[in-house]
């Protein structure tokens, strides 16, 4: 009778111990291939392009020279109509995340600053040259470079930025919804996030 008794209780801690490892098994499975899951949404993002603006201005570009001991005067000149589009994105491809398999946390370490990309279109009219003083490449080159820095200018004086910082959040919530779905936590600026307004509106 002991005997059995013996190997009844063997068998049942033999038994624990393979479901028990067959068990652990499983979950490091699940983990991993949530792990996986989680990384391939984050690389898939790439550049996200979170914010466009249109600007239009009209500038009049003047330049004279004075010719044989100042005594002739060689002007030219024209009216230019510049359009640009502006726009802010960000290579998410260079965020800095730690994901810790065990305790099921994902944290975003660093977010890449904004690229502000102008991309300009000028209209040239009324133009107007001395043959002694022409329109030359390099006339066109000072315009196009002077007139992109006073578009560059004023997208650093408006509010282009952080409305693309809040755009960005909104865009962040498909990692928050995947990890949440997953029974995973998200971290953000070393705080958990636990709601989407979180994101959406993040402490300044």
């Amino acid at each position: 009778m002991i005997k059995f008794v013996i190997g009844f209780l063997a068998a049942l801690l033999l038994l624990g111990g393979i479901w028990l490892f067959v068990n652990n098994k499983n979950e490091e499975a699940e983990l991993q291939a949530n792990s996986s899951m989680i990384q391939q949404q984050i690389q898939q993002v790439g550049k996200l392009i979170v914010t466009e603006a249109y600007y239009s201005q009209v500038f009049t570009y003047k330049n004279s020279q004075k010719l044989f001991l100042n005594l002739v005067s060689a002007d030219k000149k024209a009216l230019i109509i510049a359009k640009a589009k502006a726009t802010v994105e960000y290579d998410l491809r260079q965020m800095e995340t730690e994901i810790d398999i065990e305790n099921k946390t994902v944290t975003i370490v660093r977010i890449p600053e904004p690229v502000v990309n102008v991309y300009p279109e000028f209209e040239y009219y009324d133009v107007t040259q001395d043959y002694l003083n022409q329109f030359e490449g390099k006339d066109y080159n000072k315009i196009k470079t002077s007139i992109t820095a006073q578009f560059r200018k004023k997208i650093d004086e408006s509010t282009l930025k952080s409305d693309a910082q809040d755009r960005l959040m909104s865009e962040l919530l498909n990692i928050f919804i995947l990890t949440k779905s997953l029974e995973w936590t998200l971290v953000y600026n070393e705080e958990v996030i636990e709601n989407e307004e979180q994101l959406i509106s993040p402490k300044k």
